[in-house]
């Protein structure tokens, strides 16, 4: 962790402030869906699987999982804005109650579009759950129903977020050093 360290300008939330967090919202979730005849939790790769694996053993409800990938960014620290699902459900979703786990809604155009395919299935209900909120960076109008913590602009690593598919391991949210991706 040391060698990465020395790419971190400063850890902006640490892993027991995450774990709190996660802890809060899992609560949350599970009193809101507490009627719930079926939820499925569906976590976004590849950002959000240390996150939804969290998350989800702090939901006390029986609930199915599933997984979808969509990107906009690539090996780029920067949005190409065009949003490609590379990875769809496996389960049926019509009149299921649908909780979208994410890592982070910057622009909010990746979301857009996942929402807009799952609204499509037409689910009994549709929520978004997110662990990081950038709403000064957003390009669409786009909310979460649960956020874990609203942060500024600034690129994050760490806790599966990546930068170029490194740094996912670290157990904090960390800014990274500008220097490291001003390449792109």
């Amino acid at each position: 962790m040391t060698e990465m360290m020395n790419d971190v300008a400063k850890v902006l939330c640490t892993q027991e402030e995450i774990e709190q967090r996660v802890q809060e919202m899992g609560q949350a979730i599970t009193r809101d869906f507490s009627g719930s005849n079926r939820l499925i939790v569906v976590g976004i790769l590849k950002g959000a699987v240390v996150y939804y694996a969290d998350l989800i053993r702090h939901i006390g409800l029986p609930m199915a999982m599933d997984f979808m990938m969509a990107s906009s960014y690539g090996s780029s620290s920067v949005t190409s804005g065009v949003v490609n699902v590379t990875k769809d459900l496996e389960n049926d979703i019509e009149g299921q109650d649908v909780l979208i786990v994410e890592d982070i809604i910057d622009t909010g155009l990746t979301l857009s579009k996942l929402k807009q395919v799952l609204l499509a299935r037409n689910p009994n209900s549709l929520k978004i759950c997110c662990l990081l909120d950038k709403p000064e960076r957003r390009k669409v109008d786009m909310k979460a129903d649960y956020v874990g913590f609203s942060i500024p602009d600034e690129f994050v690593v760490g806790y599966g977020l990546d930068y170029n598919e490194r740094y996912r391991n670290l157990p904090d949210i960390c800014v990274l050093k500008p220097e490291i991706y001003a390449k792109d």
